[in-house]
């Protein structure tokens, strides 16, 4: 079906363009009575105001921008990511914002986006995701001005205002638990090895190993799929010296470990312990359940919206630490075997 216009309108009314655009715009030049009719008209005939037509009148898309350089596939089955969305969604539908998102494959599409969006007017600011170091999307952002928020660590994103938690405390928080049942191996199952806080969390994982003495530590990479987490724990568990205790960068690479220690006949937490950054319903359905790094995603989602909508109404904005994880134990962890023997017990 053709899309209505203001000409169809128009017609209807028996006016000019002009007058139906003075009475959608609420600007003076029509009575309240012709107003009043003409917007009776442009509901009933499903009239809606075309972005790019507003854009070059200089009227908001009232649209955020939000451009994940992830394989669809992936942004499908990530918990994470679908609960940042909804913690976006809900304060931009509040404010009757729309949030556009695209799925791109490299960073030079992701600002390609950007620039097409903004140059046609279809937003009025942006969400940047998965921040790298010498990131190109920030100094794009920059130069173009555009309202952006960066879901990332200052430390990284330029003059755009960022929202972050500490993932240094968390990781420090988990490994000390899992020393302090006895484990003296400890893995850390990584995503993806470019992105800032996989950095920030393979640094704070050494040096929290080192400071214990936990001279058994390991850190394996992957791209956050279960086929990734599920690769990386055969071969841990595989090893001459596996660990006792795996730490997953997400709940979906911890479950995928949990079936391989099924699968390889190894006790959870018996024989190995497992822990899941990000606690979703996942992490609790399986069993045993997931000891898990939990904090409030959606919340986190909300916290960027609300930064945006105020950059985007021209106030001045600072960046903004939300609450770090913080470890929720639950089945999936206990000591080690070796120490629960008399001989560890002496040592």
């Amino acid at each position: 079906m053709k899309r209505p216009t203001i000409a169809d309108i128009a017609r209807r009314a028996g006016v000019s363009k002009v007058a139906v655009s003075y009475a959608l715009n609420d600007r003076p030049g029509v009575s309240e009575a012709k107003r009043a009719a003409i917007k009776a008209i442009a509901k009933e005939i499903g009239w809606r105001p075309n972005s790019a037509a507003r854009a070059l009148n200089g009227a908001q898309a009232r649209t955020v921008g939000l451009v994940v350089c992830r394989p669809a596939r992936i942004l499908g089955m990530e918990p994470f990511f679908m609960e940042l969305i909804s913690g976006i969604e809900g304060e931009l539908s509040a404010r009757r914002y729309a949030l556009m998102l695209q799925v791109v494959t490299d960073h030079e599409q992701e600002i390609e986006a950007y620039r097409r969006w903004w140059g046609e007017g279809r937003i009025d600011g942006a969400i940047l995701v998965d921040l790298h170091f010498d990131d190109p999307r920030v100094t794009e952002l920059q130069a173009l001005t555009l309202p952006t928020v960066v879901i990332g660590h200052p430390a990284e994103s330029g003059s755009l205002v960022p929202v972050w938690s500490d993932d240094s405390s968390a990781v420090h928080e988990t490994v000390r638990y899992l020393s302090a049942l006895g484990h003296r191996r400890i893995a850390r199952v990584g995503g993806l090895p470019q992105l800032v806080h996989t950095v920030l969390r393979d640094r704070a994982f050494d040096a929290v190993c080192e400071e214990l003495g936990l001279t058994g530590h390991t850190i394996v990479h992957t791209d956050y799929t279960g086929e990734e987490g599920a690769r990386a724990t055969r071969r841990l568990v595989s090893s001459a010296d596996r660990p006792t205790a795996i730490v997953y960068d997400n709940d979906i690479m911890a479950v995928a470990g949990l079936s391989v220690a099924q699968e390889m006949r190894l006790d959870v937490p018996g024989d190995l312990s497992i822990v899941a950054w990000d606690d979703s319903p996942l992490s609790q359905v399986v069993r045993p359940a997931l000891t898990a790094l939990s904090r409030d995603i959606p919340a986190y989602g909300a916290h960027a919206a609300r930064r945006l909508m105020s950059l985007i109404a021209g106030d001045e904005v600072g960046g903004f630490e939300d609450e770090a994880a913080r470890l929720t134990p639950r089945g999936s962890t206990a000591p080690p075997p070796a120490a629960l023997s008399p001989a560890a017990a002496l040592q």
